[in-house]
């Protein structure tokens, strides 16, 4: 007779979480392949978010303050993805820069060698 196994409890860190949500007046409770401690970390982040939509909204309605809050936060992902792709777009002029200026160098010191060889080479017979 073949029985299964026994599971053996997740490691820390990997994994399905159980996660309870409750914000206004509503309680969600989601599975996630999060650690603990992240999923912990998100929820309080949105809470905080929904508290500042609250506060600077007046919004009573619970749906409108959790859409209003949700716009808000696609608002902050798209200027942090603003940031981030002009930080990365001038860390890469940055260093097309600073290949053109090795460049410049290499071949600066290329034709002083030449130079030197010239002046330094007999003269033909």
């Amino acid at each position: 007779m073949n029985e299964p196994l026994p599971e053996s409890p997740p490691e820390s860190g990997t994994g399905p979480h159980d996660l309870l949500i409750q914000v206004l007046g509503a309680s969600i409770s989601i599975t996630a392949g999060e650690d603990p401690a992240f999923l912990d970390e998100v929820l309080a982040q949105y809470q905080l978010a929904i508290a500042n939509t609250q506060g600077i909204s007046q919004m009573k309605d619970p749906l409108k303050i959790a859409i209003l809050t949700g716009f808000l936060l696609c608002g902050e992902i798209n200027k942090l993805k603003m940031q981030y792709e002009e930080e990365h777009a001038s860390a890469e002029s940055q260093q097309a820069g600073e290949v053109r200026e090795i460049d410049r160098i290499a071949r600066d010191l290329i034709a002083r060698i030449d130079r030197v060889i010239e002046e330094t080479s007999p003269p033909d017979a």
